[in-house]
């Protein structure tokens, strides 16, 4: 985890552009340092490095008449959704022109009986779930945040469902991007499979605005569950509860979401939510189904869970119930904070192969508390991916430094155990030291896709690959 620099800027060129883009936008540009500042800030630890000016389009022909203008005079562009990210995604390292994209809002087309829909950037998950439910549909990714459908497609985003329903990855089917120079192109369609070119498509999910700008998503739905179930079960160690994922992952059973909490992170979420759950290593997790199917799923985990010295169990069917442990759930980082209050939150995420899960949490947690850092440890372990906050004083600098060498220690032991330096945060500025250990000789090839589809540099600099 190295410095996060500034890379040169082109004085000239933003200048230039400014004015060409207000005779466009009109008070849909703004240059004020609040509004900037607001526009770089993300629920990280990373230097704020905020753009020139902000820019909020509100049709894909305003995108795209925007980035040809920026590409004639070479100035950066910086696509922004809900600013949730956390490795330095929206940071402008070279100023520019950000694209916050949340106007462009509007749910364009829904194919209840195809099980897709097309939507714009700046709709996030929770209002496409509002608009679907009358249908009985739902978007399954759940990241934890109310993210932007476009943000979630260029990080790739993941969440508390993957475990059963896949990433964005899986359930993009199709896009409509805005190309550096001012282009339009769309990628994939609404069939489920085609065998026609390259997957553009998955080039672009998960490019961190490197490529281009997203300016259309058309998404899989599924049906609403009829009946969900959770649970909560506590266990004696972390090995045991993160054997307990493995078991029940290896046993077939159709688990919609299973999420690990380690004993600080039950302390923080007791307190802010009142949760009153045994300070344990604990596994929250919801199924999904008929009720029968349910009650069975359930079991079968309970009896799981028992052998292995889980303890505790108990699942609750009603929406209220359920709503309060998500809630509680998601709201993590918030009640992490209050742990230390003052501190920041370093927070970094790895994913294993699952048969290492065990293994990888308990080094992790084991490393963390010899180090004396007060760092609960949360995950999506029913697909190996788990987060670490460390809450470090930012006026410490040897405390930074040593949650610096921590961090950068847990990607090498995830890289070294077979898996990824990051499951769901994205590389952006934070972790483009860890991909070359990670890709090797493949991070040439990523550099020649961003030269032919960017050669200027100027969509989104300085994140991903090295400048």
């Amino acid at each position: 985890m190295g410095p996060i620099e500034s890379l040169p800027r082109n004085e000239a060129g933003i200048a230039a552009v400014l004015p060409l883009i207000r005779q466009r936008l009109g008070d849909r540009l703004a240059t004020g340092e609040a509004v900037r500042a607001q526009h770089a800030q993300t629920t990280t630890w990373l230097v704020q490095q905020p753009p020139d000016a902000v820019a909020w389009p509100e049709t894909t022909a305003e995108v795209a008449g925007i980035v040809a203008l920026c590409a004639e005079h070479r100035v950066p562009v910086i696509a922004y959704g809900t600013g949730t990210s956390l490795e330095g995604h929206v940071n402008a390292p070279a100023g520019g022109i950000c694209l916050d994209l949340m106007r462009m809002d509007r749910i364009r087309e829904v194919h209840a009986e195809d099980l897709d829909c097309t939507v714009e950037p700046g709709v996030t998950r929770s209002r496409l779930n509002a608009h679907l439910r009358d249908r009985g549909l739902f978007f399954p990714i759940d990241p934890g945040a109310d993210a932007s459908l476009g943000g979630m497609a260029a990080t790739r985003a993941s969440g508390t469902n993957a475990v059963r329903y896949g990433t964005m990855r899986e359930n993009v089917l199709g896009l409509e991007v805005v190309l550096a120079d001012g282009r339009v192109i769309r990628t994939g369609g609404r069939a489920r499979k085609s065998a026609a070119g390259y997957d553009l498509t998955r080039l672009f999910v998960g490019s961190e605005g490197t490529l281009g700008v997203i300016t259309g998503i058309t998404l899989r739905l599924h049906g609403i569950p009829e009946a969900t179930a959770v649970a909560t079960c506590a266990f004696p160690s972390l090995g045991a509860a993160c054997d307990t994922v493995i078991a029940t992952i290896q046993s077939g059973i159709p688990v919609a979401r299973i999420e690990l909490l380690d004993p600080v992170a039950i302390g923080a979420v007791n307190a802010h939510a009142r949760l009153g759950l045994a300070v344990m290593p604990t596994l929250f997790l919801e199924f999904h189904g008929s009720p029968s199917g349910v009650a069975e799923q359930a079991a079968a985990f309970g009896e799981i869970a028992a052998d292995l010295g889980g303890t505790d169990f108990a699942h609750a069917s009603r929406p209220e119930d359920r709503g309060r442990l998500w809630k509680a759930r998601h709201e993590f980082y918030w009640a992490g904070l209050a742990l230390r209050p003052g501190a920041r939150g370093l927070s970094t995420d790895v994913c294993v192969p699952i048969s290492r899960l065990a293994d990888c949490v308990t080094i992790a947690a084991e490393r963390a508390a010899a180090e004396g850092f007060l760092a609960p440890i949360v995950g999506h372990v029913g697909d190996g991916n788990f987060h670490v906050m460390l809450l470090v004083d930012p006026a410490d600098a040897a405390e930074a430094a040593r949650a610096g060498a921590y961090v950068d220690w847990l990607a090498d032991l995830a890289i070294g155990m077979g898996g990824t330096c990051t499951g769901e945060h994205g590389i952006g500025q934070g972790k483009r030291g860890y991909l070359a250990a990670e890709a090797g000789e493949a991070v040439s090839v990523m550099a020649a896709l961003k030269a032919a589809l960017d050669p200027l540099g100027i969509l989104n600099p300085g994140k991903v690959l090295p400048p």
